[in-house]
């Protein structure tokens, strides 16, 4: 009995010691990274490749809208509140036609 006892008082302590401060807490990145730069240079028309070259693999990709493309990034520095981007790419015809979400592309000069 005595050894459940302090294996319980023993796993107390240390499953409590994540809430001192200066315990290390990992950063969890999670999804695709997107950047500005590569939402930059999008163009409208690009078909499904080329998009794909630049961005990656979407994360989601609903059967349902196979026109539809969303990136999720998710990031959860250690100790600190979590940050969610989200891109959503639109098709039609197998060309990309629009953007929503989090970034912007940069107007054209």
């Amino acid at each position: 009995m005595r050894k459940v006892l302090i294996s319980v008082a023993l796993a107390t302590l240390i499953s409590g010691c994540s809430d001192f401060p200066g315990v290390y807490k990992i950063d969890i990145p999670q999804g695709n990274v997107v950047t500005q730069e590569m939402i930059n240079q999008l163009r409208p028309g690009m078909t499904p490749n080329q998009v794909r070259y630049v961005m990656g693999t979407p994360l989601i990709t609903d059967t349902f809208s196979p026109e539809r493309w969303d990136y999720l990034y998710s990031f959860k520095p250690g100790g600190e509140p979590r940050v969610q981007e989200r891109v959503s790419l639109y098709f039609e015809d197998d060309r990309l036609a629009r953007i929503t979400g989090d970034f912007r592309p940069a107007t054209q000069e």
